[in-house]
């Protein structure tokens, strides 16, 4: 332990005394004093990207300016935004004095408005990287997230605790109590049954995250200082990839640092309310997962297909094709069997729905603020069936793009499906009804012995599929979660 010996008459002693923001504790030795040292702490600079963030910025700034443990400045970055961001975040500009635990805090939140950025949040980010690189961490917050007011010291203990730690990320969920539109309330279940899987999958694996996400993350300077020396970048975050957070993550670990989920802190996000919108915002997710997983295709994004970040990726993306084929597939062999009255149900094909809901049951009690309509939603399948059939869209969607090599803009595709606009979410719908059309058409047009050779095959190739995954399942429904909370 580090000691310092302090010269001053004994009967100044005292048990303990407030210095500035530390406590030091004396004991008394013969005629010396020693101080034990302090625990440590890290100087934190809080970087927000805006853009019309109206309804929101107001309450991510109240949550950061609630903490228990204050950042030591606040950047607001307005960047490309057309409402009354700049003006609402100003309102709460300047510094903020407060006092919590017997111990007086301070911060400043400075709100900066750069106009037209064309590298949107990437630039944002960059833009208040250069304003707290001189501190020993950087928090990025998105600007429709609300921490709770324990995070931020969560986090800065858990990256303090472990030198190798590069960067944590909150434990991230959304709001789904306050809504009453029945599609909205849908979408929003999903994405927390979503996000608390994805949360889940990554602490059981020794909490190694494999996206530090924009909602809540902290990030050791030093290593994106690291990151910036090794890849030749003039700034942390780069705009090759469409999951700049993705791709950082990745950064950060091929220099040598872990990405953590953390196991206490907690935020809560800004959720997708509409078809439309949820799809803009998945499919650039998606997108831009394949295109770190493949050979890059976009400025010197090269593909890692074996990174230990893409692993999840991978499993995720083979997840995908699994449930897709075996719902279509299982949806043409009804069809097709029903039309020649040869269907004979059994009961073994209620294992898969039977095991889905059970694992759906176990994610929703792992949720720390699980509601009715998470319970719900797992228990009844039909909510999270529906749910898994949008994804399905998102994963096709995004995909075909990649083949295609389309070079959409899926930041801008996000940003005008949020404002409303497009009907790219609706093409799955319409290639799957054609597609079922085409294949009644083909059907009806086969003889009744290549019918049956048809269904010859294709149920007992959907009995081999389903069993692999109903053993995923299982696999997944043993597995000990270590009482983790998500």
């Amino acid at each position: 332990m580090t000691t310092t010996t302090l010269t001053r008459p004994a009967e100044d002693v005292e048990q303990g005394e407030q210095h500035g923001t530390d406590l030091v504790r004396y004991a008394f030795r013969a005629d010396e004093l020693v101080a034990a040292a302090p625990r440590p702490t890290a100087r934190i600079g809080a970087v927000i990207p805006a853009y019309n963030e109206a309804g929101t910025i107001k309450r991510v700034l109240r949550g950061l300016l609630a903490q228990t443990r204050l950042p030591d400045a606040i950047h607001v970055v307005v960047n490309n935004t057309t409402d009354r961001t700049f003006k609402i975040a100003g309102k709460l500009a300047g510094e903020h004095v407060v006092r919590r635990a017997g111990r007086e805090q301070r911060t400043t939140v400075y709100v900066h408005d750069i106009g037209t950025n064309r590298d949107k949040k990437v630039g944002a980010l960059n833009y208040g990287f250069q304003l707290v690189q001189d501190m020993d961490l950087l928090l990025g917050v998105d600007g429709d997230t609300v921490m709770e007011r324990t995070a931020l010291a969560e986090l800065e203990a858990e990256i303090l605790s472990d030198p190798r730690i590069g960067g944590i990320s909150a434990v991230y969920t959304v709001d789904n109590r306050n809504v009453r539109n029945p599609l909205a309330t849908l979408l929003l279940t999903g994405q927390r049954a979503q996000f608390a899987a994805f949360n889940m999958q990554n602490m059981v694996r020794g909490r190694n995250m494999a996206v530090l996400g924009g909602q809540a993350s902290l990030f050791r300077v030093g290593a994106l200082r690291e990151v910036m020396a090794e890849y030749h970048q003039a700034a942390p975050w780069v705009s090759d990839s469409e999951v700049e957070d993705s791709l950082l993550s990745l950064q950060i670990k091929n220099v040598g640092y872990s990405t953590k989920i953390s196991a206490t802190a907690r935020a809560e996000v800004g959720g997708m309310t509409t078809l439309r919108a949820l799809d803009g915002q998945q499919v650039k997710w998606n997108y831009g997962a394949i295109d770190l997983m493949w050979p890059g295709q976009r400025g010197d994004t090269r593909g890692q297909p074996l990174h230990p970040n893409l692993r999840l990726r991978w499993l995720e993306n083979l997840g995908m094709v699994v449930n897709a084929s075996t719902r279509l597939l299982f949806l043409l062999l009804l069809a097709a069997s029903l039309s020649i009255h040869a269907f004979v149900f059994s009961p073994l094909w209620l294992i898969p729905p039977v095991l889905a809901v059970a694992l759906n049951v176990r994610i929703a009690r792992s949720m720390q603020d699980r509601t009715w309509r998470d319970v719900l939603y797992a228990a009844t399948l039909v909510p999270a069936e529906l749910y898994m059939w949008v994804r399905i869209g998102h994963f096709v969607r995004a995909w075909t793009k990649f083949a295609t090599r389309s070079r959409t803009d899926n930041w801008a595709a996000q940003a005008r499906a949020e404002r409303g606009a497009g009907w790219a979410y609706l093409s799955p719908l319409l290639v799957a009804v054609a597609g079922f059309a085409a294949c009644a058409w083909v059907w009806v047009s086969l003889p009744m012995i290549a019918r049956t050779s048809l269904l010859w095959v294709g149920w007992p190739l959907l009995a081999v599929v389903t069993i692999a995954q109903s053993v995923f399942m299982l696999a997944r429904l043993v597995r000990p979660q270590y009482g983790y909370r998500v």
